[in-house]
């Protein structure tokens, strides 16, 4: 099974060649990306790099300032929108696909059809974002489709917390946005992020509303408890846009904030769901360890691995922890390690060249190296990042924070030049790339990452940290033994080290003993290597880089 790389974009800025750039901008002063940026050159390219899923994000109608009502789509209150152009998880109309992202506003869903269509056509599967959680304060269907009832029709307002209610109600109390004046709610409905008061505070979700699965909350005992038997409501209706969605072609859902809902749901409905599909996959966020095994229990293909990868590779990026400490997160989740998601950079963090990261794109290719080549494990890679998109600008609702905004209306020009103008690129930019094609490239063609065992080399190398990292993955194609001996640097030079390999090494993984001649994946440079139990091999690793020395 090829090793799944996804390319996530956020679907407005990725083609959006307006260079205006004016903070707060409007979408007639800044312009948007569209569906129709992603032609078959485009596409193409974004596949050069290795990938084989695309991750369309902020496909589904959400909440914006942007006024569409000459389409009959209702307009939102700017009160209960961040941003001109709106978060993508404020969901106002689950049935329906974002009309920024249309050249015809009135054939919207017929454009996203094509480009299902497009993508699986140049080898991609296609993923976009299921927002279980919360939806926007202003949620109301135009395109459900027939004999669909909304979210909230038949609630009863009077209960703070009923199974058969999709919503939480602050009984009696109006809601109060302290983002402005002149939006009308009442009663008050609980915010995403569980804050459950009619005036949440400014860093609250407070543009959304939490969707009632059958948990109540506020228990008179004081602790949450579970009301699933009948079904409630919300689960038969966010199972059927599942359902929705997957028929128009859409080959894996990323689960927004998953562990925000109840297991029981994701049991009920992935079910369903995989029963009609059974090849779709469930990607999860998941950011609390201890739940990750009930997750995957409930269907979830794969779960994203922030606290424990991500988080270590960043530290180590920025010096601040030894490389043993991979060691310790891999085998935290041993034995779900191959449905663990690693990734270095999303929609949600901050840029690796960013002020706030590493400052240098180039610093994290050493954690790059062992994110694609450890395990079989997906590896996510957000667009721009394969030329050090700094994420640094000013655009609107979040200010400078080292992130690429979800929030504004914006051109992010490393993504101008890298797709629309490529004259324009760096040398270092196209080395970048090129750097990145090399590296996601071995990961989705070698046998022995996509098939093969691993062997963790640390526990014989301790002189290794706090700045190398070695390993080992080898697969049996053809009756022939194919090897790969992965060793990475951060430090900011080169370095000359010993890389023991142990007998145990030698006997999980059937090596046999004796001189070969090895290739550097990486640059095609040739050495030849004297292989022996508990005995080292001299390795010379590039700063800020690595050596797959194939044999």
């Amino acid at each position: 099974m090829e090793k799944i790389i996804i390319y996530q974009v956020f679907t407005r800025l990725f083609g959006n060649k307006n260079t205006t750039c004016m903070e707060n901008g409007s979408l007639a002063e800044n312009g948007t990306g569209k569906f129709s940026d992603f032609d078959a050159k485009v596409l193409k390219r974004i596949k050069s790099l290795g990938a084989n899923y695309i991750w369309y994000t902020g496909v589904i109608r959400h909440a914006t300032c942007t006024d569409y009502s000459a389409y009959h789509i209702p307009r939102q209150h700017p009160a209960v929108v961040k941003g001109k152009a709106g978060s993508p998880y404020a969901i106002c109309d689950y049935y329906d696909v974002d009309p920024d992202l249309a050249d015809d506003v009135d054939r919207r869903m017929e454009e996203w059809e094509s480009l299902i269509a497009r993508s699986h056509n140049a080898g991609f599967k296609v993923v976009i974002d299921f927002v279980p959680n919360h939806v926007a304060r202003q949620y109301r269907s135009i395109a459900k489709p027939a004999g669909v009832q909304d979210l909230g029709h038949d609630d009863n307002t009077h209960w703070h917390f009923s199974p058969q209610n999709n919503f939480y109600y602050c009984v009696d109390e109006p809601f109060v946005s302290p983002a402005g004046q002149g939006y009308m709610e009442s009663p008050a409905r609980a915010t995403g992020n569980d804050a459950f008061t009619a005036h949440p505070s400014i860093n609250d979700w407070y543009e959304t509303v939490k969707l009632n699965y059958g948990i109540d909350y506020n228990d008179w005992a004081g602790y949450p408890s579970g009301h699933f038997s009948p079904v409630p409501s919300t689960w038969v209706k966010m199972t059927d846009i599942l359902l929705f969605w997957a028929s128009k072609g859409v080959d894996a859902f990323r689960c927004d904030m998953a562990e925000m809902v109840p297991c029981a749901f994701w049991s009920y409905a992935s079910a369903i769901l995989k029963s009609k599909y059974p090849d779709i996959l469930l990607i999860g966020e998941v950011y609390d360890p201890q739940q990750y095994r009930n997750y995957i229990s409930a269907g979830f293909d794969y779960l994203y691995d922030k606290v424990g990868m991500y988080d270590t590779l960043r530290a180590i990026i920025c010096d601040q922890w030894s490389t043993n400490a991979i060691t310790q997160q891999w085998q935290n989740v041993d034995d779900i390690r191959e449905r663990m998601l690693y990734f270095l950079e999303n929609h949600d963090e901050q840029r690796i060249a960013s002020d706030f990261f590493a400052g240098d794109a180039w610093k994290a290719i050493p954690a790059l190296i062992i994110s694609a080549l450890l395990y079989k494990n997906p590896l996510m890679i957000y667009a721009g990042q394969e030329y050090g998109e700094r994420g640094m600008d000013k655009e609107g609702f979040s200010g400078v924070d080292g992130r690429t905004t979800i929030f504004d209306y914006w051109c992010v020009d490393t993504l101008r030049r890298g797709f629309f103008d490529r004259r324009k690129l760096t040398n270092d930019e196209k080395k970048l790339e090129q750097t990145y094609q090399k590296i996601l490239g071995i990961a989705v063609s070698e046998r022995a990452v996509n098939e093969g065992l691993s062997f963790d080399l640390m526990y014989v190398n301790h002189a290794l940290a706090p700045d190398q990292y070695a390993f080992i993955r080898s697969v049996v194609v053809d009756g022939k033994r194919e090897t790969l001996l992965v060793a990475v640097n951060f430090c900011e030079y080169t370095k000359a080290v010993p890389v023991n390999i142990p007998s145990h090494a030698f006997s999980y993984l059937s090596l046999a003993e004796g001189d070969v001649e090895a290739v550097d994946l990486l640059t095609g440079d040739k050495t030849m290597l004297s292989l022996h139990r508990d005995e080292t091999v001299s390795v010379s690793i590039p700063a800020n880089g690595g050596v797959v020395l194939k044999f």
